[in-house]
């Protein structure tokens, strides 16, 4: 997500301009998004100036803005979440995935405000459906997970349920109060720690 966002800010050059593809304006909505503007900061002109380009390109691609909308709601479900479960599937243990996946999405969502802009938004009946889609299909995966290391289905849901609120409180603190979470070391063992009270057994 993040590195996506970042060739998104960079700024085309006649000289070097190439062909824009859906992706491009998808990914530098995503960053204009993310810089705090939420779905108010999806206007085409501010758009096209980023990417180095014309109102043209953009219809060329989108009939209208809620296109764009779509566009770049479905982007973010793909690299903020299936993706990120590809990266972590590569590890054939469940608990160290779990581990993985906690420390790479709590990390994720520290450096980028988008998690939060969509959050606020859910209003929107395009952010409420993909936040619908991508909220089940992550506490699937973590419940998944849970029922790997052995637990029933009924306890590995609600661990699942709790280890996804567990990063969402951490995601919002993280970003509206961050001093109350520890840094460096300290924070990777406060995540271990979380995560071993996790999977502990009564």
């Amino acid at each position: 997500m993040v590195m996506a966002q970042q060739r998104a800010k960079e700024p085309r050059g006649s000289g070097t301009r190439q062909r824009l593809t859906a992706q491009d304006w998808a990914d530098a909505a995503l960053a204009a998004m993310s810089e705090g503007g939420g779905l108010a900061a999806l206007a085409v002109e501010p758009l096209a100036a980023r990417l180095g380009t014309t109102k043209g390109s953009f219809y060329w691609h989108f009939a209208n803005r809620e296109a764009l909308i779509q566009a770049a709601l479905e982007r973010w479900e793909e690299i903020g979440t299936e993706a990120v479960i590809v990266e972590v599937e590569a590890e054939p243990d469940p608990a160290k995935r779990l581990r993985k996946l906690l420390h790479r999405a709590t990390g994720s969502a520290t450096d980028d405000t988008l998690e939060l802009s969509l959050l606020a938004t859910a209003a929107h009946p395009g952010v409420a459906a993909v936040l619908a889609r991508v909220t089940e299909r992550r506490i699937g995966y973590v419940t998944a997970l849970f029922a790997e290391l052995g637990f029933s289905e009924a306890e590995a849901e609600r661990r699942g349920l709790l280890a996804y609120s567990a990063f969402l409180g951490h995601t919002q603190l993280g970003h509206a109060v961050p001093q109350t979470l520890p840094t460096g070391a300290a924070h990777e063992r406060y995540l271990d720690s979380v995560i071993d009270t996790l999977v502990g057994r009564e």
